[in-house]
């Protein structure tokens, strides 16, 4: 008899020591606005907001929260306890226990801190330890360097190029780095991220 794998993800509060991430709710639309500057999303497909105010950002919430196959976060550091961008499982396909961990996005002034390694750490942490998966891939647009880096920097492998893959909003072509963990390699780099963190605390 097959194995029963609905519901795999669900929206949970994850906690850790600099950072929490919590379901996205209308409620963290007007502390979103006030980080959502629109040079944040100049890679990103047209899920973005429309504009940097609160009515665009209940907008850009209210599209998250209705996407099947998406589970999304507001990011929220302890620090502040004020939402400073979003998170979200996406691609999630159960069946194969697979996840892809994309739509980040974070305000400038927390850029470089503790707040990325912290979200992806309690993000893999999850998807791998508590949910059995297989695979969390990640990709970004092969012109954003800063992306490649980061993701590069978390111990993720970088499996290639999907060449000419998707049309931006402003009619440009791009091609997609992808980047992927399976459970084998998660112990590797979850001791990296704990590292990284340590030098935080």
């Amino acid at each position: 008899m097959p194995r029963k794998v609905e519901p795999w993800i669900e929206p949970v509060v994850l906690e850790g020591k600099f950072v929490r991430l919590e379901p996205i709710k209308p409620a963290h639309g007007r502390e979103l606005a006030k980080h959502a500057e629109e040079d944040i999303f100049k890679y990103h497909t047209s899920l973005r907001p429309r504009e940097q105010s609160i009515a665009a950002l209940k907008e850009y919430i209210a599209k998250h929260r209705g996407m099947e196959g998406r589970v999304t976060f507001a990011i929220v550091p302890r620090k502040t306890m004020k939402a400073v961008g979003t998170t979200s499982y996406m691609d999630i396909r159960a069946n194969d226990r697979a996840v892809e961990i994309g739509t980040t996005w974070i305000g400038s002034e927390w850029q470089g801190t503790e707040v990325n390694p912290e979200c992806k750490l309690l993000l893999l942490e999850h998807a791998f330890e508590r949910l059995g998966a297989e695979r969390v891939q990640l990709k970004t647009d092969g012109r954003n360097l800063q992306s490649q880096r980061a993701i590069e920097k978390l111990g993720a492998k970088k499996e290639g190029v999907l060449r000419r893959h998707m049309i931006m909003p402003d009619g440009f072509v791009r091609d997609t780095v992808m980047y992927s963990v399976i459970a084998e390699e998660w112990p590797r780099v979850k001791a990296g991220l704990l590292q990284r963190l340590s030098k935080f605390a």
